[in-house]
């Protein structure tokens, strides 16, 4: 090779190609914010040189310096992508490619022709061309199951196309950088399948990446934490328990070894090292998720058409639980286990702390509901009310909404209470605090959850005092309060839909019509359960109730499209609108009778 022996031989062609792939990879992480690519700048004008010189060889063979060339213009589109030279990088990948397409499955190019490709995925993808990058990729996706059906030795890694003999790699460490090259392709698939709504493929390939990335140690442990903990609301979409606890318990013994293991990249460390506290909190969030699913899953099973737990329901479940735990573990966890066995150890332990197994009783649901909690708190330990205002709320309305589902299980009603009041002493100082110009939309969900526990709270006072022969005046002042306030934060909810002239909208719109027609059927209702010795104040309260009624049936009546979003409570509406007028006139004709 006479050029090359000109500037120092081949080993000296070697020496500026691996300057050129140092200063890409290390150098330029330390470049300053002025300047952000100039190491690959540098770089760049390198690889040019070695092309050259390249270009200038007279010896070698055309096989070979084909791959070589294939490698330059590998290296010099990922640089142009780099530096957002999008329309340079995909000439120069295109150029890789059309070298290689000859040999695309031969050990020494299958594994530049994939690396390739993967790239001009991502390129693709910047470009928001998603289809395109999908072709790439799932060409890429084709090549290795081929290449690995054919052949499978572990092939040739690009960088030692510019490698001395007694430089080149062992076939063990050939074999991981090609498995990490095809990990790459199934993790860029993961996200292009997302993109295109394909959620249950997208899932499957996100699955197989995290479990590659543990086989093969090539993973940064934050990102592989926080990418199961993901993988793991897919799961709970789904209700496949037993899948979102394996992802949660993975993430967590991952997420441990943040800053403990020594970074499975070449010369990086991980970016998200500085956020360790906010990707905990996260983490602990998706178990708050996991946990609430799992309740309210439970919730549905159990419930009978009121609402209420279904004691033979239950029987049947428990019975039918017994007979199924056993196969359905051992089936299921083949397909979905992660890591090595220390690995699976670990998760293993973590699994045992909370059940994956619909609860079918009050002890069973204050076991998940313990766990939930516990990671209430942790969240709220980095996500608090100075700085993180949205997440803080929506934490504290996930812990009340693991009060309410444990309440369902909950057989005695003075304790059931007592769950809602702690739910209302959780959401009600948030909600005064709130300033209503920034957090409408926040408040309106407040002030219906806020409703809608004290409605809660009232019926189960009013069935306490069903039980007793004669209502004591303690129980008929606490029912009346308790409607009162659910009274006061329905119409602060139906308030804030006027506009500011202070009249309400004569067509709600679309996201707010269900929680509009609901408050103001319980209004109607809560009037109708409001009690007084004064028969002026009962026929006051009635005639109320009847005008709430009546407001439902009308505005179905005048827009019909709204009717399916209220079929219940429209239905009990129109009785009650049948009704009420004809009990009002016997109880004005009591009244008068009086006089």
């Amino acid at each position: 090779m006479a050029a090359a022996a000109a500037g120092g031989g081949w080993p000296a062609v070697c020496e500026k190609f691996r300057a050129a792939r140092t200063l890409s990879a290390v150098e330029s992480l330390k470049d300053p914010e002025t300047e952000p690519y100039r190491s690959k700048y540098s770089a760049r004008a390198l690889l040019q040189e070695v092309k050259q010189l390249l270009s200038a060889a007279e010896e070698g063979g055309e096989a070979v310096l084909a791959v070589r060339r294939a490698v330059l213009e590998y290296e010099l589109g990922v640089n142009h992508t780099d530096t957002e030279e999008l329309s340079a990088g995909d000439e120069h990948l295109q150029r890789c490619t059309q070298l290689l397409e000859p040999h695309r499955l031969s050990p020494d190019c299958v594994s530049l022709y994939i690396q390739a490709q993967n790239n001009l995925g991502i390129l693709w993808s910047q470009r928001d061309e998603i289809e395109t990058a999908q072709t790439y990729l799932e060409s890429a996706e084709a090549l290795y199951n081929q290449y690995m059906k054919e052949d499978g030795n572990p092939p040739l890694d690009p960088s030692e196309h510019f490698m001395a003999e007694e430089e080149k790699l062992t076939d063990q460490e050939r074999s991981k950088r090609f498995e990490k090259a095809y990990t790459h392709t199934l993790y860029y698939l993961a996200q292009v399948y997302q993109h295109l709504e394909m959620i249950e493929k997208a899932a499957q390939y996100c699955h197989t990446t995290l479990k590659r990335q543990l086989e093969y140690c090539g993973y940064y442990p934050v990102e592989w934490a926080r990418n199961a903990a993901t993988l793991s609301q897919y799961y709970l979409s789904k209700e496949c328990f037993m899948e979102a606890r394996h992802c949660l318990a993975a993430a967590s013994v991952i997420f441990s070894q943040a800053g403990q293991v020594p970074s499975a990249e070449d010369y990086e460390t991980e970016p998200d090292q500085q956020d360790l506290p906010e990707r905990k909190a996260e983490i602990a969030r998706c178990w708050i998720k996991y946990c609430l699913n799992l309740l309210q899953s439970a919730r549905k099973l159990l419930e009978d058409n009121i609402g209420e737990l279904d004691p033979d329901r239950q029987l049947e479940l428990k019975a039918q639980r017994k007979k199924e735990e056993d196969e359905k573990e051992k089936g299921r966890k083949k397909a979905v286990l992660f890591g090595t066995s220390d690995i699976c150890d670990s998760v293993l332990a973590m699994e045992e702390k909370v059940s994956s197994v619909y609860p079918l009783d009050f002890q069973e649901a204050r076991e998940v509901f313990l766990v939930g909690q516990n990671y209430v708190q942790e969240a709220k330990e980095f996500f608090q009310v100075d700085g993180y205002v949205t997440d803080h709320i929506e934490i504290v309305q996930d812990h009340s909404a693991l009060f309410k589902v444990l309440a369902f299980f909950e057989e005695d009603y003075e304790r059931r209470c007592k769950m809602h009041k702690r739910r209302i002493d959780m959401l009600e100082p948030i909600y005064t605090d709130l300033n209503p110009q920034y957090y409408l939309l926040v408040r309106r969900q407040l002030q219906c959850e806020l409703a809608d526990t004290y409605y809660e709270m009232m019926d189960l006072k009013v069935a306490i005092g069903n039980r007793l022969e004669k209502l004591d005046s303690h129980t008929v002042k606490k029912i009346n309060s308790l409607a009162q306030f659910a009274i006061k934060y329905y119409e602060l909810f139906l308030d804030s839909l006027r506009n500011p002239d202070k009249v309400f909208p004569e067509k709600l719109e679309e996201d707010v019509l269900r929680p509009a027609m609901v408050a103001k059927f319980h209004i109607a209702r809560l009037y109708g359960k409001l009690i007084t010795s004064d028969s002026k104040k009962q026929l006051e309260n009635m005639q109320t109730s009847l005008e709430y009624y009546t407001f439902l049936v009308d505005y179905c009546e005048k827009y019909p499209d709204a009717v399916p979003a209220v079929e219940t409570e429209l239905e009990l509406s129109k009785e009650m609108v049948n009704l009420l007028p004809a009990s009002m006139e016997r109880l004005r004709a009591k009244v008068s009778s009086f006089v």
